[in-house]
């Protein structure tokens, strides 16, 4: 069944909107700052118009723990910019803020372990792992760097690294030898964290080996801290200089916090890397506080009582955003394993189980619950939850329809679009705002967004490349090994001088709401006309023997080429000239003629990135020739024996 963008689902009660965090902050910036708006509208617009101001009230609403200083913004170039000039403060004193005996982690997983910590337990924890990294020779500045998957060890150890003002950066455990070189060699790491295996669909999975051949390539390395995930006490022998997670723990200390200047390393986190090295993003103590905490309380309506879960791996910007939920005293849930085993129903019996408020996962997930006929609210107890929270690609607007028929009809449904570059979303949820199918609710406060046509004019009611027009405080500090910026640089500015392009193309309506299109570096472009990626699999999800696709278009500046679709075929299914006459029929009467692929061609897999998304442009880069090495860098890929379809398809 097709649903009509913008079509209106949902809208918050009069109860809803009074009691969010948002509306309170309404009430405090009146009350303490004198400052009055019409409506969400409104806030964004002076949130925009006067960074400083809107940073400063920030911080003192959610009650950052440091030294604030009387400026915000001192410089508002792009790039360049500087946050909070005299400001000191640390990430672990804000995310450890709550004491007592409440819940401050819940994890669960695959397979029946389940873990559940107090603040005070917490705690006491990254005292222990601080004082244990220090006695490795872990201090201010240096790089920890771990393979761990979702669990309560990483979470200890990033912020036992935090606490000393040491610079973190993990990676999963399902990142292959090639990948987790790429990464950690760029960043010259004094410790590294990692687990014997994980388990994934079923299936223990053993990477003894794989932390001994990283070993050997990072020289830097003084220890190996080695966390018995799958046995208790794993074998150690193969790694140099390893001591075992209790080891790190042993002794008791006291919680201490190094506080730094606002714009000191906090973590660095990774581009995709499927066409080179990736980039390793650094991002500062004092941005990922303030923007985390204004993205989770204002925009996520979190607090304490709140249960916050995000379906993510460790090499995930949103691991990184889901443990910030420690800031605004949530209690955190991780979650380690497979979503579809042993059925996609999984995950929503956990948020069941546990009373999750807010349950965020990918709009790929979404769908697949969508096809696959699954009805949430009938498998479990979801009368806890209160958002939903989607990502990692454009949510359909039947997506946005199912959510409230299967999962719950009085929900916020906030789609978000973000990146690892500022590790928060550009746009997404506001709890004062209605839903409208297929569309992101609001730009985020204090994130001046537009959609720029090809000339830098910002656009209204058409497609235009997403920017933001004035600085966000967690854009990157810089690239690690980036000597003259000129990496950064020609990542974000060089194409409009001064406003940072994020490479998606976005709508930005007249009621203010947006719709994300796809990578603009992905476009298609037929007769002239622009179109997003994400306007075909919208309708291809809807097609009966369409497991996957991915369409590429191959034509160059200057030069129009072909259309290609690939096709996954649902089980017990061929792709043959009925499948491919429905397909044509399909995409002509609901999109136009000119969507209409030239050829439709039959592969066993789509190739994603190791955290799910289609590449579209490394596989463009593949039609036209490029040997394979130089399209795309395989440690990148998840599936990469599914590239091996792609090399010889005909293209004139």
């Amino acid at each position: 069944m097709q649903v009509e963008e913008g079509r209106l689902l949902w809208e918050p009660s009069e109860q809803r909107r009074a009691e969010s965090v948002v509306s309170r902050y309404l009430t405090w910036l009146r009350d303490n700052r004198g400052v009055s708006v019409e409506g969400p509208r409104d806030l964004w617009k002076w949130s925009v118009d006067d960074l400083d101001a809107f940073w400063l009230s920030l911080w003192d609403f959610c009650d950052i723990v440091g030294t604030r200083g009387d400026t915000a913004l001192a410089d508002d170039r792009m790039p360049g910019a500087r946050w909070f000039p005299g400001a000191s403060l640390n990430y672990a004193e804000n995310a450890l803020r709550s004491t007592g005996a409440g819940t401050s982690v819940i994890v669960g997983r695959e397979d029946g372990r389940a873990v559940t910590l107090s603040w005070d337990d917490l705690r006491d924890a990254v005292a222990r792992a601080a004082a244990g990294l220090r006695r490795l020779g872990v201090g201010k500045g240096d790089r920890v760097c771990a393979v761990l998957p979702n669990s309560e060890h990483a979470l200890i150890a990033f912020l036992a690294t935090a606490a000393i003002g040491a610079v973190w950066s993990s990676c999963s455990p399902d990142f292959g030898h090639t990948s987790l070189v790429d990464r950690f060699s760029q960043i010259e790491p004094t410790v590294l964290v990692g687990v014997d295996g994980y388990v994934w669909n079923g299936r223990e999975i053993r990477i003894l080996d794989r932390l001994a051949t990283l070993e050997e390539q990072l020289p830097t390395l003084k220890a190996t801290v080695l966390v018995g995930y799958l046995d208790s006490h794993p074998d150690a022998t193969g790694l140099r200089s390893a001591i075992s997670w209790g080891e790190l723990l042993a002794e008791p200390a006291p919680l201490t916090f190094t506080r730094v200047p606002f714009e000191t390393p906090l973590w660095i986190l990774y581009s995709s890397g499927t066409t080179g090295l990736p980039k390793p993003i650094v991002q500062g103590h004092g941005g990922i506080v303030v923007e985390h905490a204004k993205s989770l309380a204002l925009h996520c309506d979190l607090g304490p009582g709140s249960r916050f879960y995000w379906f993510t791996t460790t090499g995930w910007m949103m691991w990184n955003f889901l443990v910030s939920g420690l800031i605004v005293g949530a209690t955190v849930v991780l979650y380690d394993g497979s979503p579809g085993h042993p059925d996609l129903g999984i995950l929503w019996r956990m948020a069941g189980r546990e009373g999750v408020t807010f349950f965020g996962t990918s709009a790929p997930y979404l769908t697949s619950c969508m096809n696959a006929g699954l009805v949430p609210r009938e498998l479990t107890d979801l009368t806890a939850l209160r958002t939903i929270g989607s990502t990692g690609a454009p949510l359909s607007p039947e997506g946005f329809a199912w959510v409230y028929e299967a999962v719950g009809d009085d929900l916020l449904l906030a789609s978000v679009s973000g990146g690892s570059d500022v590790c928060t979303a550009f746009a997404g949820g506001l709890p004062l705002l209605p839903v409208h199918a297929g569309e992101l609710q609001t730009p985020f406060l204090g994130c001046a967004l537009a959609a720029y046509d090809a000339a830098g004019n910002a656009v209204v009611g058409e497609v235009g490349e997403l920017v933001v027009q004035r600085p966000l405080p967690s854009m990157p500090l810089f690239f690690w090994g980036d000597r003259d910026g000129s990496r950064l640089r020609d990542s974000y500015f060089s194409v409009f001088p001064g406003v940072w392009r994020h490479g998606d193309w976005v709508k930005v309506t007249d009621r203010g709401s947006l719709v994300i299109y796809g990578r603009s570096d992905a476009t298609l472009n037929r007769g002239g006309v622009r179109v997003g990626t994400a306007e075909f699999y919208r309708v291809l999800e809807e097609i009966p023997g369409v497991a996957d696709s991915l369409i590429v278009d191959t034509g160059r500046l200057g030069t129009e080429g072909k259309l290609i679709l690939f096709v996954v075929p649902a089980e017990g299914r061929a792709l043959d000239d009925a499948m491919r006459g429905a397909i044509a029929a399909r995409l002509r009467s609901e999109l136009s003629p000119r969507h209409v692929p030239d050829q439709i061609i039959a592969v066993p897999e789509v190739p994603k990135t190791l955290n799910g998304k289609k590449l579209e442009v490394p596989v463009k880069r593949l039609l036209l020739g490029e040997p394979l090495e130089e399209a795309v860098s395989a440690g990148a890929v998840a599936n990469p024996d599914s590239l091996t379809a792609f090399l010889d398809v005909p293209v004139d």
